[in-house]
């Protein structure tokens, strides 16, 4: 079966890339752990969305669905207890959302098996990209300067990664499960695994990339994700997602919302850093 492993950023930095940077800078690692907080929140509501739709069949899998729940919610209180603790905000992030763009990007199917076969896929690869950002978290904490905060962050960072290494686990033993079932079905997990994966490092990308060229990149993300699916179906969900994957008015808001924080932070750094590094983009 197909195995999916979170891709890099445009190919080129690692999580373990980001993470050490973004540990060196109080201002970002505060934003990246209300991140995480806002999509462990956000999870809850998503998850329980779910549940209700199965509207309890079948009922193992909405038994793993509901401790998922519960172990997304003790999340978001851990992350919110640690960002009041370090005086941090517990706002909506600013910039661009990989979860809303994930839901963007999703097509809904046309059954009840479909778009149960969808929701475990999806649940699957979003909660790798979770693991391993948390391992490069941890390991970029183990590494950077053994500060009283530092020490409490990895601590709550290493309460939750367990956990999410346990739903990567449910999600690979229940698409293995449909997939045993016959031959029809483990080719539909297999075009779910494939698309999902497609449309989660879409999604990931549009939250992190906002260079130079990010519009473009969008588009080849997009038709990757089409390539995903029966030629057919190819030319209706192009004309349903293209316009707002190129023209998103969401994406020239986050430039200038990131261009004011760098000059308002260091007008040369703004210069001399934020500028040559914007039109690296489109290189």
């Amino acid at each position: 079966m197909t195995v999916a492993y979170p891709r890099k950023l445009r190919n080129k930095m690692s999580a373990r890339d980001i993470l050490k940077r973004v540990v060196g800078d109080r201002q970002i690692h505060l934003i990246t752990l209300n991140r995480y907080r806002y999509n462990e929140q956000r999870s809850c509501k998503d998850l329980t969305n779910l549940i209700e739709t199965l509207n309890g069949k079948p009922k193992e899998l909405v038994q793993d669905l509901s401790h998922h729940v519960a172990d997304e919610a003790r999340h978001a209180y851990w992350l919110t207890d640690l960002l009041m603790e370090l005086d941090g905000d517990i706002d909506t992030p600013p910039g661009m959302s990989y979860i809303n763009e994930f839901e963007r990007l999703i097509d809904e199917p046309d059954n009840m098996e479909d778009a149960v076969i969808d929701a475990i896929a999806a649940i699957n690869v979003t909660e790798k990209r979770g693991c391993e950002y948390f391992s490069a978290h941890i390991h970029a904490l183990k590494e950077a300067e053994q500060t009283e905060e530092n020490i409490k962050i990895r601590t709550t960072i290493e309460k939750i990664f367990p956990e999410e290494a346990g739903h990567v686990r449910w999600g690979n033993r229940w698409l293995a499960k449909i997939a045993a079932q016959s031959p029809e079905k483990r080719a539909k997990v297999e075009q779910a695994k494939r698309k999902y994966i497609a449309i989660e490092h879409a999604a990931y990308e549009c939250g992190m990339d906002i260079l130079a060229g990010a519009e473009l990149r969008r588009l080849n993300n997009l038709l990757e994700i089409s390539k995903t699916m029966s030629v057919w179906e190819q030319t209706t969900y192009l004309m349903e997602k293209l316009p707002q994957t190129i023209f998103d008015p969401q994406l020239q808001l986050t430039r200038i919302d990131a261009a004011q924080r760098a000059w308002q932070r260091s007008p040369q750094d703004f210069m001399d850093k934020f500028i040559p590094m914007f039109f690296q983009g489109i290189n």
